[in-house]
């Protein structure tokens, strides 16, 4: 098969793979083209870009899954190849033909094997034909007890839209319909399919890479069990602990997963490996893996810089180069795992990650996270001759990251990363179901830290008079000198004149640097100021303190009962029958709201009566907006 190089190529996406793959054909000598919704029009992607093209709006349906507008923008360009990236259109078979149609070259695999991978029971029944050992499925409409629990999936996508798990029969109708309504709003199906849930399972994948000449390669194993709402959040490579044979019989079924469809290009292959080692497939993604840099690593390969050589035609090696290392991944989000993974919006005013790790995304300081997309910020990578090794390198670049403007899940990942279970290599789906309450309390005691925050307020800057400068904070004052700042919900009253904090001596302070000696130990704090915001960083912890005004102003009142929108979203439906005079009950879901690509139920705070109702399906709603009203029903 012989095509034409290609020299300007269009990246189909937003975000850390855009600028990923921007990176490589950087390297390759070829012209960047960038697409970008209103909401992204100065985004990391657009800047790295040689050229860029609006896509009119800000939602997806609007921009990045508009096919036609993005064709258009990559011959108005002058482009000859589109590259999807992951998610949006790079799994859509009819996408894949419009390019091709009209004189591109696509970078990914023949629309026919997307086609044939694309609806998830479909896939089924070629794997099994293949000889690839499969879970049975199981009809909803004839469960018994005997069958549970199940697992809900939707039959044309992934990332865990769609997915529910389900333990009781009772909630099993309901369940439907929840994994039906999420499948058609993120993939335009809602057929759902049902399989047995595998407890304490591990999600096991193969990458592999295929050109049109007949060489597929196994590039190794992922375990990429650790994952919150069904959502990868950390992967590795190769996959612990797995037996020789075990490894060697999932290449196996991947390649011949590969060959069934004739598949062109980089995919990935995945399995549910049960807790006796028995693998059943789950699905073959048609598409380069948010975690392929692990693959990279171990590899030591490009996998974007492969992909665009077998799109222009190039010929694999006989085998691929043999593996080094280990490497580990973290997703680092902008959400709050303690609230329920609450995804966060806002301003990122600091994002700096130390160490010699890898780190790819698609934003800098200074911008702004919106609502519209994923929450996650960036992938940082480890690599290193073993997985202590690259697991230890990992948690100390996470842990000294400074990260300013919005909640992140920085410390989840590395309280996981040092967890005995996740560094004997013990790993399993249910891993945040039964560790998320230990990794996400117990928060670092707070105290040296307030203390530092306000010892850097009150220290001169360096313009100030030489004077103030030498004696800075120590002068002598006729009255204490007090500060008080909250952090998530606790208040701190800090006096640091002088300072009468037991354990605690000040060694030193300037603005932007604390010195403090904490119970015999010499602790340096970083600060930073934004607006009424403080970030603290030390060995000991990051926090983020709000100063409290001396006169604060009287605050807004709410309604006894009120719900209050917790982030920026889209109602995507309410409760059946919900109106209001309607009874409720204390924690029944009352209302689901869609913001950054992931669904919040609202929860009744109390039973009684609901009393007003101030949304509809479908209407955008503000952080702080008013969506309904409970009257609690009076105690007897």
């Amino acid at each position: 098969m012989t095509q034409q190089p290609i020299a300007s190529l269009l990246v189909a996406n937003r975000g850390e793979i855009a600028v990923r793959i921007f990176r490589t054909a950087r390297a390759l000598g070829l012209a960047t083209v960038a697409v970008h919704s209103d909401p992204d029009a100065d985004a990391l992607h657009v800047r790295d870009a040689d050229a860029a093209v609006r896509l009119p709006g800000a939602a997806p349906a609007d921009t990045y899954l508009r096919g036609d507008l993005i064709i258009k923008a990559a011959l108005a360009a002058g482009a000859d190849a589109v590259h999807p990236g992951y998610g949006f259109l790079s799994e859509n078979a009819d996408f894949a033909r419009e390019v091709l149609a009209a004189g591109l070259t696509w970078i990914g695999p023949p629309p026919e094997a997307i086609e044939a991978m694309a609806s998830k029971t479909r896939a089924k029944e070629l794997m099994r034909a293949a000889g690839v050992p499969l879970l049975d499925p199981v009809d909803p409409a004839t469960a018994t007890t005997a069958d549970l629990p199940l697992l809900l999936k939707a039959a044309a996508g992934g990332g865990g839209r769609g997915m529910r798990v389900v333990r009781d029969l009772d909630g099993l109708k309901e369940a439907l319909h929840a994994a039906s309504a999420e499948a058609a709003s993120a993939f335009g199906d809602g057929e759902v399919f049902a399989e047995p849930y595998v407890e304490r399972g591990r999600h096991v994948e193969v990458q592999i890479l295929a050109d049109a000449h007949g060489a597929v390669w196994a590039l190794g194993t992922r375990d990429c069990s650790l994952q919150r709402r069904h959502q990868k959040v950390i992967e590795e490579a190769p996959a612990p602990g797995l037996p020789d044979t075990l490894r060697e019989s999932l290449h196996a079924a991947a390649v011949a997963a590969a060959r069934a469809v004739s598949y062109e290009g980089a995919g990935t292959v995945e399995f549910l490996v049960t807790a006796d080692g028995r693998p059943y497939f789950l699905e073959m993604n048609t598409r380069l893996q948010v975690e392929h840099p692990v693959t990279e690593a171990v590899f030591g390969l490009d996998l974007v810089a492969l992909q665009l050589r077998v799109a222009e035609g190039a010929a694999l090696p006989p085998a691929p180069p043999q593996p080094t290392g280990h490497a580990v991944e973290a997703r680092l989000y902008a959400e709050d795992p303690a609230q329920d993974w609450r995804p966060q919006t806002g301003a990122l005013h600091t994002l700096a990650i130390p160490g010699e790790v890898r780190v790819d995304t698609g934003f800098t300081a200074g911008d702004t996270v919106g609502i519209h997309y994923d929450p996650m910020l960036a992938k940082v990578v480890a690599h290193a001759p073993t997985r202590a090794e690259a697991v230890r390198a990992l948690a100390a670049a996470l842990a000294g990251a400074r990260i300013h403007g919005l909640t992140t899940n920085r410390e989840l990942l590395v309280r996981s990363l040092r967890h005995p279970e996740f560094a004997a290599g013990q790993l399993d789906t249910g891993f945040y179901d039964r560790h998320l309450d230990t990794l996400t309390g117990g928060a670092p005691d707070a105290t040296a830290a307030a203390l530092a925050a306000a010892l850097a307020e009150a220290a001169p800057g360096p313009d100030a008079p030489l004077a103030a400068r030498i004696g800075g904070w120590r002068n002598v004052r006729s009255q204490p000198q007090t500060r008080r700042y909250t952090e998530a919900g606790t208040e701190y009253e800090v006096r640091y004149h002088p300072v009468n904090h037991p354990g605690i001596r000040v060694l030193a302070a300037t603005p932007d640097l604390v010195t403090l000696e904490v119970e015999g130990i010499r602790r340096a704090f970083h600060v930073k100021r934004n607006s009424n915001k403080i970030y603290v960083d030390s060995a000991l912890g990051a926090h983020t303190f709000t100063r409290v005004p001396r006169f604060p102003d009287p605050q807004d009142r709410t309604e006894p009962g009120s719900l209050l929108a917790p982030m920026p979203g889209t109602v995507v439906r309410t409760a059946e029958g919900l109106a209001p005079g309607s009874p409720v009950t204390a924690g029944q879901p009352l209302l689901w709201l869609e913001a950054m690509k992931m669904e919040h139920r609202i929860l009744a705070p109390a039973s009684g009566t609901l009393t007003a109702l101030h949304v509809a399906t479908g209407q955008q709603v503000e952080f702080g907006a008013l969506l309904a009203v409970v009257q609690e029903e009076p105690q007897p």
